[in-house]
């Protein structure tokens, strides 16, 4: 058993390490891109020759890894010889880049977590696993790069868990993605890559504010569902008419940069962190600000521009939280947090890694009202989410058990 642990805990260090000194020069990069596009604004109008170029770029190099997270998620499901290729590390790392340096509104999560599979697939194979051991390398390769772009190791040892199949866990990876995800983000850390902070001043009595976090809950749901819906229905739409992907992204950067300057969305273009630290602020942000980013993020990765989903939803959410925190009369920084990790949920399917994330992000004292806004947003967001291959490990509703095994894109309900 010993000789197991360590054999394990080695390979987790490695991995670690790998996904870590990725992730690192990834945030690096990410950071100088978008400071760059932030001072010279006309950079939006590259977006259609920059998504033209993603697109060749895929078409011509990497067909096979495509399909992103899902790939990973459909190969630790069913796992054939051409697995999880490693050149889909680069490929999703300069799509990323470019996405960002026009504009795209776009996020980092599927970047990291995409080299730290691909990066960890790779190790595996040096080390001859075989395919059942093979599955475990590649969570480690998911936890630790979801851990280092965030600088939340818990809430990425347990995502690389839950992500599979909503309802179910895979224990046997609990202490291997714990050890990968530590050292991917003491890499982060030691290399002094800043990771962005908000703060939660108060947190008012729970038995104060119940009522106002249910009703909090259902809408962060129904944001999730809406984005999904909303991307799913973009992406379905530009292949119909559009069927090369080159003229889709060419196309649908166009649209975008169409929608920016008509709307002015500057603050809405790219991460909008800006804009997510404006949401904990008293004074908040304009009630459509959530709608405006869930439009251009849905375009963005619809029509095949690179990069996450997740830190679009935490823009989305915190921006709908502090829009309810208006309407309520209650801090607007509280809301904005808890829509931050609840719209992300609900559309991940990942209920107890967001709680633990938004433990790690907003301290322990929120966990009440993050439990209850997050459960709540799971459950109302129904049989959708952003990983088209997640499986259905146990029903949302019992009467749809029978649904049991079946990929979210091939369900037959809400």
């Amino acid at each position: 058993m010993m000789r197991q642990i360590g054999r394990w805990t080695g390979l987790a260090v490695i991995i670690g390490l790998a996904a870590g000194l990725a992730s690192a020069f990834f945030l690096v990069s990410l950071a100088w891109v978008t400071s760059l596009q932030t001072n010279n604004w006309w950079l939006l109008l590259s977006l259609p020759l920059l998504g033209g170029l993603v697109a060749w770029l895929y078409q011509r190099f990497g067909t096979n890894v495509a399909a992103g997270n899902n790939l990973i998620i459909e190969q630790l499901h069913n796992p054939d010889s051409a697995g999880i290729p490693l050149r889909m590390a680069p490929l999703v790392l300069l799509g990323t880049l470019l996405t960002h340096l026009g504009g795209g509104s776009a996020g980092r999560e599927g970047t990291a977590v995409q080299m730290g599979a691909s990066l960890a697939a790779r190790i595996g194979r040096w080390w001859r696993l075989p395919q059942a051991e093979w599955r475990l390398v590649v969570m480690m390769g998911i936890s630790a790069g979801f851990s280092s772009v965030f600088g939340t190791p818990i809430a990425g040892t347990i995502f690389a868990m839950e992500v599979l199949a909503f309802g179910v866990l895979r224990y046997e990876a609990l202490l291997p993605c714990l050890v990968a995800a530590l050292v991917g983000d003491g890499v982060v850390r030691w290399l002094n890559v800043a990771h962005s902070h908000y703060h939660v001043a108060s947190v008012p009595d729970l038995s104060m504010i119940w009522a106002i976090l249910v009703v909090a809950g259902i809408c962060f749901g129904l944001a999730s569902s809406a984005f999904a819906i909303w991307t799913e229905l973009v992406q379905t739409w530009s292949r119909r008419w559009l069927p090369n992907p080159i003229l889709r992204a060419v196309v649908g950067g166009g649209l975008i940069v169409m929608i920016s300057f008509l709307l002015n969305t500057r603050d809405y273009n790219g991460l909008s962190l800006p804009l997510l630290a404006r949401a904990f602020e008293p004074q908040g942000v304009v009630p459509w600000a959530f709608a405006l980013k869930l439009l251009l993020t849905g375009l963005t990765l619809g029509v095949g521009f690179k990069g996450g989903e997740v830190t679009p939803l935490f823009v989305i959410g915190a921006t709908l939280g502090s829009t309810l925190a208006q309407l309520f009369g209650v801090p607007a920084d509280l809301l904005a947090a808890l829509g931050f990790i609840a719209v992300f949920a609900g559309a991940a399917n990942t209920p107890i890694a967001c709680v633990l994330m938004g433990v790690e992000l907003f301290g322990s004292t929120l966990l009440g009202p993050l439990m209850l806004t997050t459960c709540i947003a799971y459950s109302v967001s129904g049989h959708r989410g952003i990983y088209a291959a997640q499986r259905v490990g146990w029903a949302k509703r019992q009467h749809l058990g029978y649904q049991t095994g079946k990929r979210l894109d091939q369900l037959d309900v809400d």
